[in-house]
């Protein structure tokens, strides 16, 4: 389907993204999936910023009557 293909891959594709690092204050770009890290990314001083779970949609429930 062509038509959704474009709501589905906004959330698929990862986003380059500038990260402060907390240890020594330098830019780090590291990529994202819906504002979660997907890999880990190291600084130039060694601080490695952790891959992050990523949020999969849970399907619904059905409701009850």
């Amino acid at each position: 389907m062509a038509i959704m293909d474009g709501c589905e891959a906004k959330h698929k594709t990862p986003i380059l993204e500038e990260r402060t690092c907390p240890a020594c204050g330098e830019t780090v770009e590291v990529f994202t999936r819906r504002g979660r890290i997907i890999e880990d990314t190291a600084c130039d001083c060694g601080y490695v910023f952790k891959a992050e779970e990523q949020l999969t949609p849970q399907p619904r429930k059905p409701a009850e009557a």
